[in-house]
């Protein structure tokens, strides 16, 4: 692991599948460390054959290129979160790495960086040449073990894929319909009800995948609410680049190895570009690219955060100011929060 530190942020990184193993804010006197780990992480546990590889250390958060199935001979996400990234700079509080593989082409960079006072992790990544398209995601897997609410920037319709994430009942369980729609979070169509997809968890032990593509340009935001831990997590994310949310509720519902139903309280948070949304007759349709267009140099910038919240009350709203951004609650509660705005929204 390679650490960064500054004032009220701590982080690990593992150079192999290019992990945010953990990130730690120390806000209100609290550590707050929000990211899940897979529970065989670190047991030495030897995976079936064809597993892909970012599964033996699925932890954390990571990124995707191809976001979904593999390509160019790679498993599941591509090589960004399969394959080693070795280390060209590291200092106190930054970070750059270059991916030991390229993407259809491309050189891809890793750069992470934190700062004195700023409960975020700020994150890019740098295609450098290559050719054609490639849907991309941050991957970040939050740690849910006592529930959570959760809450997004307004979308234009919720979704499902055609096909759901386990269709065999001897090896696995699906409870929402595939495919399906809704303009509310709050009452999906599942197999036997509509269900909350606002709250975690919302049944036992199911794998399901939902997305939903930003109604506008701007900020886009994504916040896990857990009221348990009195805290949140924070993905942030300009939406005219990565237009999209997607959301992995993994609860016990995979029956084989190395799931072996003890995958439990892990709430993914996936923000990309990726052409996947059946509502979408064509790219056009998105209020940002469908996927990465490569050649030049094409970055993908994206925000992770954690600050405490001890209403627990689910988040309404986020708005960016200059220098912070405010964070308020559905019953009234606000919070201000440096935030470097520029990062989402500059030009280059």
């Amino acid at each position: 692991m390679i650490g960064l530190r500054a004032a009220g942020i701590s982080l690990n990184f593992q150079p192999r599948g290019g992990v945010l193993a953990q990130f730690t804010v120390l806000d209100a006197g609290r550590h707050i460390s929000p990211l899940h780990k897979a529970p065989w992480v670190g047991e030495l546990e030897t995976m079936p054959e064809g597993t892909p590889p970012h599964i033996a250390w699925l932890a954390g958060d990571f990124f995707c290129a191809p976001f979904g199935e593999g390509s160019e001979g790679t498993a599941l996400h591509g090589w960004p979160a399969n394959a080693n990234w070795l280390i060209e700079q590291h200092q106190p509080r930054k970070l750059t790495a270059r991916l030991g593989h390229v993407v259809q082409g491309a050189t891809v960079q890793k750069h992470l960086q934190v700062r004195n006072y700023h409960p975020f992790v700020y994150q890019t990544h740098t295609f450098i040449g290559g050719e054609g398209t490639v849907p991309v995601a941050n991957h970040a897997n939050v740690s849910v073990p006592n529930g959570a609410t959760i809450s997004t920037s307004r979308k234009r319709v919720w979704e499902t894929p055609a096909d759901p994430q386990e269709s065999d009942p001897n090896r696995g369980r699906s409870q929402l319909l595939y495919p399906a729609q809704s303009d509310d979070l709050v009452r999906f169509p599942g197999t036997e009800h509509a269900v909350n997809l606002a709250q975690y968890p919302w049944g036992p032990e199911h794998e399901d995948f939902v997305m939903a593509l930003d109604a506008e340009a701007g900020l886009g935001w994504t916040a896990v609410v857990r009221p348990h831990e009195g805290d949140l997590f924070l993905s942030l994310r300009n939406a005219g680049e990565l237009p999209m949310t997607m959301l992995w509720h993994s609860n016990a519902g995979r029956d084989y190895a190395p799931w072996s139903s003890r995958h439990t309280g892990c709430l993914g948070v996936e923000e990309g570009a990726a052409a996947y949304l059946l509502s979408c007759s064509s790219e056009a349709d998105l209020v940002g690219p469908g996927a990465l267009t490569l050649g030049g140099r094409t970055r993908v910038r994206h925000v992770i955060g954690a600050v405490a919240w001890s209403t627990g009350e689910p988040v309404a709203d986020a708005k960016l100011s200059r220098h912070s951004i405010t964070i308020s609650g559905a019953k009234g509660t606000t919070l201000n929060v440096p935030f470097d705005t520029k990062f989402l929204f500059k030009e280059t």
